[in-house]
Formats: C-alpha cells, structure tokens, sequence
C-alpha cells in the first residue's frame, strides 16, 4: 500500500510548495503596486550601475599611512649562504629573534636581560617595513647621537637596547653573539648606499594632535584592542616553556624601562599605528591617529622599570619634543613634554 500512494504524496508536496510560491510572489506584487501608487520608485538601470561602480572604486581605495611604491624589502634570505660570514648572520638573526632563550632570565649563553625579544620591537627579525626595522643601520653608523652627545657605532646601540628596552647589562663587544647582531644587520643594509634612510625604515611618525594624549581613553584602546594578547595586567603572554614571550610585556618588572625608546608617546604611537593590533600593517592600518596616542599615554602611564638617564641629552636644546624629564630648554612642563599638546613646543621652538 505505501508503494501505491508515494507517487501521489509527492504530487501533493510539489503543489503544495508551487501554491505557496505563487502566493508569496502575489504579494510581492500586490506590495510594489501599493509602493509605486504611493509615490515610490524603482532605481533606473544607470542608478544600478553607479551604485555598483561606487562599491567598487571604494574597495580599491588605497588606506596605506603612506604610498607602498618604494618601500624598503630586505634582502632575500635564501641568498644569505653566499655571504663569506654567512654563519654569522645566521646566528644574529637567530639571536635577534630568540634574544631571551640564549641571552634571557635563563639563556644558554648569559642571563642578562628581562625576557623580551629584539623582535618584539623590531618586527620580524628587524625587517618589517615600519616596523621599526634595521634598513638604515648599516648606512648611517657610526654617528653622533644627541642621546649621549657621542659618536656611537652598530655595537654602542645595540647595547642601548639591552640596558634600555631589555632592561639588562652590556654585551660584551668582542662577544660571538654582538659579532653576529652586527653582521645580521650589515647584511639587511647592504644595499643601501652609505648615508641614506631608505623608505619605510624605522617608525611612522604620527601627526601631532591638537590636544594631549589621553590615558584614560587610552585605557578602553587597550582593553578593546591589545589586551587580548598582552593581558589585563600588561604581563604579555609567555611561552610555556619560559623562554620567552609569545606577546610581550608592556609594562611592569619585565618590560622595557623608561629609558627606552618606546617610552616617548611619539614613538609608541607610531609603532602601533602600523603594526598593531596583530594583523595590522602601514598598509592596513587598524587604529586611528587618535587611538594610537592615547594608548601609548595609557601603557607609559603604567609602572616599569627605571634607569639613571642623568648622562642622557648633554646638550637639552637637543632633546625631543616629546623627550619627558626635564630640564628642558623651554617652559613647558614635564607633563606637557610626556602627553602634548606637542604643537606649542614646536611652535616655541621655531621661533627661537
């Protein structure tokens, strides 16, 4: 019996989905009719198109913070065992990468900073265009640096981030490991010419705002936006094995000391314009102008390590704007030189 009536079941199901099509499409109609009766109208053909066209011309707006043609690449790391101290470059770009399993709280090779890695500075391996990468290192060492009124070469700077964003001790010059950063770098700009700052090395520089950076509007940035990987507490994310850290910390015992460079709101701001949250780049950046300033307000608000900076800037006519302990060469406060507004200062500076 159930053979016999299946046919007719399924007549009966395919009507029944045919009425209510038709039903549905009748008041669709029904419903246009009343919409043009009242006034209404449909967009002509050329309406349709411009919409579409429009779409289009918007999805291929360039949002870069600054044209991609010309930016530094590094150079391509398959050719690196040409190099006669290929070895070398290896092992500084191993170190540059991994600083703390070798030269960490537990390095293989000495215990002498705070567990961060170069790279968490200096974006893959110190090639990130603004990342702040090492393009012009090689071009523009040795130099004078208004920081300590010296000429430094590649070795000095280097081990002002270990004393400084590493929060650690000196390397020693004839090291193995400062021989291999030195020539890890030299062969990222060996095809600089001497004296030049390609495009996109270091950090963007972020335009000033009107105003003062803002800690607490900074404080919901972060909790939106870096949180996620750098934790509440700021204590960043370690690998389970305690060599290092998956995300770094931003502040507290094992972040970089207010010695550093990061510790200036320009360059924080400018850092994570272009790189953060993950996933951003000067391409595709990811927070406004605004959101950068203000969480680099936030996050060197909160507590870290410090440094004896009385040798820094001899000269304190030299010193950033943005540049936050005194003495100063003008009348603006501490604070003002921390947050801003940055624009009066220059505006003061300028007309001396």
């Amino acid at each position: 019996m159930k053979n016999i009536f299946e046919p007719l079941f399924k007549m009966m199901s395919l009507m029944v989905g045919l009425l209510a099509s038709i039903t549905l499409l009748t008041v669709f109609l029904l419903g246009l009719v009343v919409f043009l009766l009242n006034g209404g109208s449909l967009p002509s053909i050329n309406q349709t198109s411009d919409l579409v066209v429009a779409v289009v011309e918007t999805q291929s707006v360039y949002r870069g913070v600054v044209p991609k043609e010309g930016m530094w690449i590094a150079p391509d790391w398959s050719t690196v065992d040409q190099e006669p101290n290929a070895a070398d470059i290896k092992y500084g770009r191993e170190l540059i990468a991994n600083t703390s399993a070798y030269l960490g709280p537990n390095g293989s090779v000495r215990k002498i900073s705070n567990g961060m890695n170069c790279q968490n500075c200096h974006l893959n391996a110190g090639t990130a265009p603004l990342g702040n990468n090492y393009a012009a290192v090689a071009s523009t060492y040795p130099k004078i640096r208004g920081r300590s009124g010296q000429m430094e070469d590649i070795p000095k700077r280097i081990n002002d981030c270990f004393e400084r964003s590493l929060n650690g001790k000196a390397l020693d010059r004839n090291s193995p490991e400062m021989i291999a950063m030195v020539a890890y770098m030299e062969w990222l700009g060996k095809d600089v010419p001497k004296g030049e700052t390609p495009k996109g090395s270091g950090i963007y520089e972020v335009p000033f705002l009107d105003r003062a950076a803002d800690p607490i509007k900074g404080k919901s940035v972060y909790a939106q936006q870096c949180q996620s990987c750098h934790m509440e507490d700021g204590n960043g994310m370690m690998k389970p094995d305690k060599t290092g850290y998956i995300y770094p910390p931003l502040w507290g015992d094992n972040s970089y000391n207010h010695g550093a460079g990061l510790f200036r709101m320009s360059r924080f701001a400018g850092y994570v314009k272009t790189n953060m949250p993950l996933g951003a780049t000067f391409e595709r950046p990811m927070l406004t102008d605004e959101e950068s300033w203000d969480v680099a307000a936030y996050v060197n608000t909160m507590p870290r390590p410090t440094k004896d900076l009385r040798r820094d800037w001899p000269d304190i006519s030299k010193k950033p704007v943005d540049h936050p302990f005194g003495p100063f060469s003008d009348e603006f406060s501490e604070e003002q030189h921390k947050f801003g507004p940055f624009k009066p200062i220059i505006a003061a500076r300028d007309m001396k």
